[in-house]
């Protein structure tokens, strides 16, 4: 069973940035791709971006293309999300998902997901 343990959410002004740090414990698996998800108030859960094992391949939302920044940690088992220039429509609960391939987060293939860290930007 595999347990995602998100944090760094908080409350930021508009423009400002924040940082999201997810670690991985359990049965993860040899190898497996990492990601974030999000839910904004009212709406549907929606990918932002994700990661593969190597790292060699990287997939974003458009909505966040050239403001969020995916990476892991030398050990693996952790995922980081830098999210720069912040727009009051970025105000979700993020959730750290895994998965075998970064291709299944996109398309909502996912295999455990953690319970969320608030992000609130204010205008």
């Amino acid at each position: 069973q595999i347990q995602l343990v998100e944090s760094g959410g908080g409350l930021v002004q508009a423009g400002g940035s924040l940082r999201l740090s997810c670690a991985a414990s359990g049965h993860t698996g040899n190898y497996y791709a990492m990601g974030w998800l999000r839910q904004a108030p009212g709406k549907e859960r929606e990918f932002v971006a994700a990661i593969s094992w190597s790292g060699d391949n990287i997939h974003y939302a458009d909505s966040v293309k050239g403001r969020f920044t995916i990476s892991r940690g030398n050990a693996k088992n952790r995922v980081y999300l830098q999210m720069n220039s912040l727009k009051p429509e970025d105000t979700a609960v993020y959730y750290c998902t895994t998965a075998p391939y970064s291709d299944y987060i996109v398309s909502g293939r996912l295999d455990a997901w953690g319970q969320g860290t608030l992000v609130t930007v204010s205008s």
